[in-house]
């Protein structure tokens, strides 16, 4: 009987460490799963046609995570800043160093990802960008990459499988098309995947979402997941303030003053409503 520590892609999440028993014929059972350092979850999708109007549950994507890589793409399909802004809250609320890639950069004949690009960069965060097709960015990430366990999350379509098939050739992952009718991707990964690189690297590949919303958020607490509110948030009159409606409400000044982006407060909004519309019974 062997104990030993192990990652695993079922039972439990991908990224947790397990004790456990082996048997001879090597099968086994998990008797201990370890505290986690950290995690990062959504709210489980609805299932199709369900009536249920109660309290969704948590369904936790990776745990024990490095870095949080938040991928998306210019074009096919196209940048969607609202489905960027859910995952970094997500991400923030895990307490985790959150990186956005921006990928297909030879498709922006429009030069919309530099507009991008400098609203992430000014609120803090780290942008990448990509294209697998000209391998642009791939060293970076490497890089970033090395020596930590690393989980990357995005929309369907963004192409995530071909820039680690290319950044490491030996994971040969499978990779659909765009759909050309609607502009969607399809997915390609259909379950959390964690890939060992060497000794100290672990990619988990993730499978594509059409739709992210954050579990276990407060709507009082989701301004401070948001880093560009963080300095205004404390001047507000009302230490409840959900930056919405409320008088003497500092970051609602600081959007009219153009000190936040009207887009990250549209997105802030958005996801304000989302909060306020969950049925808890």
């Amino acid at each position: 009987m062997k104990k030993d520590k192990l990652y695993l892609t079922d039972i439990v999440a991908v990224g947790d460490y397990v004790d456990y028993d082996l048997n001879e014929d090597g099968t086994g059972s998990i008797y201990n799963i370890e505290k986690r350092i950290n995690y990062i979850s959504r709210k489980a999708p609805k299932m199709k046609g369900s009536s249920y109007r109660g309290e969704r549950l948590e369904q936790i994507i990776a745990s024990n995570v490095d870095n949080f890589f938040i991928i998306t793409s210019i074009f096919e399909p196209l940048f969607n800043n609202k489905v960027v802004d859910r995952l970094l809250v997500v991400g923030e609320s895990a307490n985790l160093n959150c990186y956005i890639i921006i990928n297909k950069e030879d498709l922006d004949q429009e030069n919309l990802l530099s507009e991008w690009e400098k609203l992430y960069s000014t609120i803090g965060y780290k942008v990448i960008r990509t294209s697998a097709k000209n391998n642009i960015g791939l060293d970076k990430l490497k890089k970033l990459f090395t020596g930590k366990k690393n989980v990357l999350w995005g929309q369907s379509g963004v192409g995530k499988s071909s820039l680690l098939n290319k950044i490491y050739s030996q994971l040969n992952l499978k990779t659909k098309l765009v759909s050309t009718f609607n502009e969607k991707g399809t997915h390609s990964t259909v379950t959390s995947t964690m890939f060992r690189i060497n000794q100290n690297t672990f990619v988990i590949d993730t499978p594509g979402i059409r739709e992210i919303d954050p579990y276990g958020i407060r709507k009082e607490d989701l301004g401070h997941y948001f880093k560009d509110f963080l300095p205004y948030i404390k001047k507000c009159r009302f230490n409840t303030c959900t930056h919405n409606h409320e008088p003497d409400c500092e970051v609602i000044r600081a959007v009219e003053d153009e000190k936040i982006f009207p887009e990250r407060y549209d997105s802030y909004l958005k996801l304000l409503d989302t909060i306020e519309q969950d049925i808890i019974f």
